[in-house]
């Protein structure tokens, strides 16, 4: 059994996932809230310490802009400068490619500014007679019951109350409920997960809930209860009915800029590939200029997809295929076509990454790729493989939409010599 006990540390740099480091003779010890260059007490259990005090703070520590932050599981880094905060965010990318032997210029991070983050993912759980609705503290199973959210658009922020009116008429007597919100076009999309056996008596309490609180749509456990309006998102120019808690990047600014260093990516190629293509966040951007073939293995976001290419204006060919990647890679041979392949190759796939493409990639003479992630490790690793079969990195640039947490998205763009 592992006992506990404070001690005193000095923080040498901060781990990729924002704890402190303190490198003492029995090993690394992490710390979350403590920066490098301080001296804290912490009690510690095994690797693992506890925050007790900060006895020397570090030149780069800030007030926090939230109320929430010190217990808050979301918002780990507000205690940091923001020029140490980004050089840090820049350090994890670096560290990534630097652990897969890829030396490369990296970019200072994009950044998105607060109250831009257009979905949140609360929880909502019973505390005796009291609902509680917000996010998990760090490393617990404990609610923070959240009455504030800096980073979120101010819509979400001001839906939070009826939010947790509503999930305190339909709270089912055990477990918790999941509520998804996103900003769209038209209003708030909601989709609650976690009724089970008790949907069918909430029905008409749901549906109130909708018109009163003017929700564009509200669904629960996939089954649309009300759509007052269609949950548009706008993507590059098309109107695109999002599927209810499917993927989208996390703020419009940053899908922006990673669409127009897509674009860049690509070049002047008319005929690509849109791998791991979601709704279409860099699809119809792209049929800008190029005919496009956009493969996902999600029905319901190539249905979004296909409905919206079927009403945007000024695009060139918009072809899709249900597939996943993971199992059957586009293979070489699909990508070289026999001389009449693609010119670039644009993917975007979960944490995972996309080894497996990327093997086929590698193998391939696509002339540009364009590799989008928000998981630094993984695509070092598929990069590794590109880089190995011949591609040269071009350029890397970090964007931080995850904002004060240590999770940073990554656009690499790579093109094979002629």
């Amino acid at each position: 059994m592992t006992t506990s006990s404070v001690e005193r540390f000095h923080i040498d740099r901060l781990a990729h996932k924002g704890d402190g480091v303190a490198e003492t003779g029995a090993g690394s010890v992490f710390i979350a809230g403590a920066l490098p260059g301080e001296t804290v007490t912490a009690k510690r259990a095994g690797d693992r310490a506890a925050l007790v005090n900060i006895e020397t703070p570090s030149k780069d520590r800030i007030t926090p802009i939230c109320k929430h932050a010190a217990v808050c599981g979301g918002c780990t880094l507000q205690n940091m400068a923001p020029g140490a905060y980004l050089d840090f965010k820049r350090t994890v990318v670096v560290d990534a490619l630097k652990a897969r032997g890829i030396e490369t210029t990296v970019d200072q991070p994009l950044t998105c500014a607060p109250a831009t983050r257009r979905r949140a993912v609360f929880t909502a759980t019973r505390a005796g007679h009291k609902i509680l609705l917000g996010y998990h503290e760090a490393k617990s199973k404990r609610l923070v019951d959240v009455e504030e959210c800096p980073v979120l658009v101010p819509e979400i922020v001001a839906a939070m109350p009826g939010l947790r009116r509503l999930a305190s008429e339909v709270m089912p007597r055990r477990g918790d409920l999941k509520l998804t919100v996103t900003a769209t076009l038209e209003g708030l999309d909601v989709a609650i997960k976690g009724l089970g056996r008790s949907l069918d008596k909430h029905f008409l309490t749901l549906s109130q809930a909708a018109m009163e609180n003017g929700y564009a749509r509200l669904t629960a456990d996939a089954e649309t209860i009300l759509e007052l309006r269609p949950p548009y998102l706008d993507m590059g120019g098309a109107r695109v009915s999002i599927p209810s808690g499917g993927f989208l990047q996390a703020t419009q600014h940053a899908e922006n800029e990673m669409a127009a260093l897509v674009i860049e990516g690509i070049g002047p190629a008319r005929k690509v590939a849109d791998l791991f293509a979601g709704a279409g966040t860099f699809t119809f951007r792209l049929a800008r200029t190029a005919s496009v073939h956009a493969v996902e293995s999600d029905s319901a976001a190539l249905a979004a997809l296909d409905a919206a290419r079927r009403h945007a204006k000024g695009l060139k060919e918009v072809s899709s295929e249900r597939r996943d990647l993971f199992r059957r890679p586009l293979t070489t041979k699909e990508l070289d076509n026999f001389g009449n392949g693609y010119d670039a190759v644009v993917f975007d796939p979960p944490r995972a990454g996309a080894l497996a493409q990327a093997e086929e990639l590698a193998r391939s003479s696509v002339t540009r790729i364009v590799a989008v992630s928000c998981n630094p490790a993984t695509l070092a690793r598929d990069l590794r493989a590109l880089l190995d079969g011949g591609y040269t990195l071009t350029k890397v640039v970090p964007v931080d939409q995850f904002l004060f947490s240590p999770h940073i998205e990554v656009v690499a763009l790579l093109e094979r010599p002629s």
